[in-house]
């Protein structure tokens, strides 16, 4: 595994040593963990602002609901209900 140097805020570093010596976990590991936390949550808004900006154009909308109603179609296609 690769690895870099960055530099962070001394309360920053505080928050992360606190945290590492409450949980037990290794600072980088509890770093890794709250960047992909980060990155998950950038993912959803991202994806929750381009859905609002579909909402936002009506025809674009009604293509989407269209789409789903065919894709539910497909959801049970040729399968016995259990």
């Amino acid at each position: 595994m690769g690895s870099g140097t960055i530099r962070i805020t001394p309360s920053s570093h505080k928050l992360l040593k606190d945290l590492a010596t409450r949980t037990g976990e290794p600072m980088q590991s509890l770093l890794d963990r709250a960047v992909d936390t980060y990155a998950r949550q950038r993912f959803l808004d991202e994806a929750n602002e381009a859905y609002a900006t579909l909402r936002g154009d009506s025809a674009a909308w009604k293509q989407e609901l269209r789409e789903r109603e065919e894709w539910d179609g497909t959801s049970m296609d040729g399968l016995e209900d259990d």
